[in-house]
């Protein structure tokens, strides 16, 4: 499990999950109904991101979004985690 606090992180883990099963952006926008751009936007953490789209975009790679209590550590410890 991997952790993710903001828009950039998200797409950090989607892009890594994208690129571990062999899918190209194009590959996961058509899986998605998206554009191409729509995808590279979320893997760069643009934060106009509808959540929904997220959402889909994580179901398409069979990923969830869990929600959890925030863990004490540091923003940098959070960093070296990743």
């Amino acid at each position: 499990m991997r952790l993710a606090r903001n828009a950039k992180q998200i797409g950090n883990e989607i892009r890594r999950r994208r690129k571990k099963i062999g899918l190209t952006q194009t590959d996961l926008a058509k899986k998605v109904g998206l554009r191409q751009a729509t995808i590279s936007e979320i893997e760069t953490g643009n934060p106009a991101a509808k959540l929904e789209t997220i959402l889909s975009v994580l179901a398409a790679l069979n990923l969830e979004l869990q929600i959890t209590e925030r863990s004490q550590h540091s923003p940098q410890d959070i960093e070296d985690m990743l």
